[in-house]
Order: structure tokens, then C-alpha cells, then sequence
């Protein structure tokens, strides 16, 4: 199965789960990314209705309960839903570091492509006047965010497509020019890395994608090379990447009995009457502050002030994510 198809599949379930109306061919036309047409256009129409019936088949040899019916007895066109009953799962128990796999997997789903399609389709539900479940959709499109340059490289990747950035190093003033078929994109002690093949040195690279600067553009066509099958991506960054050097130190305040994970990271804790002043070892100003905004108001930087800007930038982009999301129809 294509992964345009796979993804207009997904979309297509989230859609008929989010309302308990039936939904006709029409709206489910004007609500699915992949089954944009033009209306007036009988072969364009045509090629919808067949696009239609063979994803309904779909979903039902993969044991998915689509329904067929009408909202009221005046209704002359039949819709379709899913019977909620029928398709959920039972309860599922996880050990404590699997439910940490799936939370992790789920913060990422927004980088997939499939959460703001989905999101969108749900608000133009919403705007045809169709009641959406809120609960069918909680942590649908998290807003937790990655490097910018995560989702071109990973695209790539998955295309076989040659990519061009600009990459800037510590020792260096000016970013260099880097031309690179990249086989995948990996997490290695809280950073992200795309591993490949650097075409201008004609080896083997990886590439923290913090560092790279601007726009990654893609070159050439899709399956223009075939990655290596026997290489380990982790294992590579964590040759290439050595030990992870803390010079710095960051002192913030910590809520009197929050934030454990801080503590026990922490080279020095001294307690107060309000706040605990807590002194934390780092390497990277920016990654110390993702880490450190997902503690909320519990933590206060102090010092030093690299470490301060960075917390304020990422409270920036992740408000102007939500104003983004609050203007959605």
C-alpha cells in the first residue's frame, strides 16, 4: 500500500470516529486530505467514487465496523460511520518504560504528516456544522517540537532523495555548504541526527540537526541511491559523537517538592523557603531548555543568561504554535 493511501486510509478512520453522524460520500469528500475533486468534473467525480468504494473495502477486510446509514428518515443519501463499540480496543496494560515508548512515539506523531491533515479535516467538520467528539481526538497534535530541519531530512530519507543545508560547527565562524543522501534520522541522548552519505567527502556522516542552518532543499529525484542495509545509525552517532561534555552550569529555582527528575540530575541542591536553588550540568543551551519548559512553572532560570534566552525562545515558539492552532475555523 502507497503511503499517500495509507495516510488518506488513517485520515478517513480518524473522521468517522470523531462524530457519532452519519457522514455522506460528499462531506467525507470535502473533509479527507486525498479526496479533494472538483465536483462539476464527472470524471474527476467518477475517479472519487472508485477511489471511495475501494478504501471502504479496505477498511472492512481489515476488520474495521463501517457502518452504512442515514441521520433521519428525510436524508436521501446514505452516509457512513464507524460503530465505536465494535472497533475499540480492550484495555491495554503497560510496564511503565512502555508507556513511556508510546508517549515519546506519540509526541512525534506530529512530524508524521498525518496529525495536521487530520486536525484540519476535523475543523472543517466542525465548521459544516457536524458535532465532533473531543475525546475521539485528545493528543491528536501534541505541541512538543523538534529541530525545524527533522521533517525535510526525515522526508528525504524515506524518499532517497539528495538534500543540501548549511551546517555550522563550534570551531568555525561562517556554516559550510553540505551536500548529503541521508539514510535516516535518529535520537542520541536527547539530540537528533541524521546519518548518511556525505557526497563531497564521499564517506560516511552524521549531522546533529541543531546545527544545521536555514533551509534543507531537497535535489534530484526519488530513489536516486539505495542505503546500506548493515548499518546501525545509533551505534554511528554514538562512535561519532563520543562522550557528551558538560562545561556548563545553570542554576534555577525549583518548586519545593517538584521536578524530581531534576534533582537527581543535579550536582548541587540547596533548599529554601519558597524555592529550592538547584545547579544542573550542561552542554547545550538549547537542549537544557527543551528539557527544562517541560517542568512549567515549577522552574525558574537563573543564570546564566545563554541558558534563560533559550528557555524564552522556546515559550515563544510553543504560544506562537498554539495562536496558530486557536485561528484554525
Amino acid at each position: 500500500m502507497s503511503r499517500s493511501r495509507t495516510e488518506r486510509l488513517v485520515n478517513l478512520v480518524i473522521c468517522l470516529l470523531s462524530t457519532r453522524r452519519f457522514l455522506t460520500a460528499a462531506q467525507i469528500a470535502a473533509t479527507v486530505p486525498g479526496y479533494e475533486h472538483d465536483l462539476d468534473d464527472a470524471r474527476e467525480h467518477e475517479a472519487f467514487q472508485r477511489k471511495f468504494e475501494r478504501d471502504k473495502a479496505e477498511l472492512r477486510e481489515l476488520g474495521v465496523p463501517l457502518e452504512t446509514g442515514t441521520a433521519s428518515a428525510f436524508d436521501t443519501e446514505p452516509g457512513y460511520r464507524i460503530a465505536r463499540r465494535e472497533y475499540a480496543l480492550p484495555d491495554i496494560p503497560l510496564q511503565p518504560d512502555e508507556a513511556a515508548a508510546v508517549g515519546i512515539a506519540a509526541r512525534l506523531w506530529q512530524h508524521a504528516g498525518l496529525a495536521a491533515a487530520a486536525s484540519s479535516g476535523l475543523a472543517k467538520l466542525r465548521a459544516a456544522g457536524v458535532d465532533v467528539d473531543p475525546q475521539a481526538t485528545l493528543g491528536l497534535e501534541p505541541m512538543v517540537t523538534v529541530d525545524p530541519a527533522f521533517a525535510p531530512l526525515t522526508a528525504a530519507a524515506r524518499d532517497r532523495r539528495e538534500v543540501r543545508f548549511d551546517y555550522r560547527v563550534p570551531d568555525r565562524d561562517a556554516p559550510a555548504r553540505r551536500r548529503l543522501q541521508p539514510w535516516g534520522v535518529v535520537c542520541w541522548r536527547g539530540r537528533w541526527y541524521v546519518v548518511g552519505h556525505d557526497l563531497d567527502r564521499d564517506a560516511t556522516r552524521c549531522f546533529r540537526l541543531s546545527r544545521v542552518v536555514g533551509v534543507v532543499r531537497a535535489a534530484g529525484e526519488p530513489n536516486a541511491y539505495q542505503p546500506p542495509t548493515d548499518v546501525d545509525l545509533i551505534s554511528h552517532v554514538a562512535r561519532w559523537s563520543g562522550p557528551i561534555e558538560r562545561p556548563g552550569r545553570a542554576t534555577v529555582l525549583v518548586t519545593p517538592g517538584r521536578a524530581a527528575g531534576l534533582r537527581r540530575w543535579a550536582v548541587e541542591v540547596t533548599a529554601g523557603p519558597e524555592a529550592d536553588r538547584v545547579v544542573l550540568p550542561y552542554g547545550d543551551a538549547c537542549w537544557l531548555a527543551g528539557h527544562l519548559v517541560g517542568y512549567g512553572p515549577d522552574v525558574r532560570v537563573i543564570d546564566p543568561p545563554e541558558v534563560r534566552e533559550a528557555v524564552i525562545q522556546r515559550l515563544k515558539e510553543i504560544a506562537a504554535g498554539h495562536d496558530a492552532l486557536a485561528v484554525l475555523p
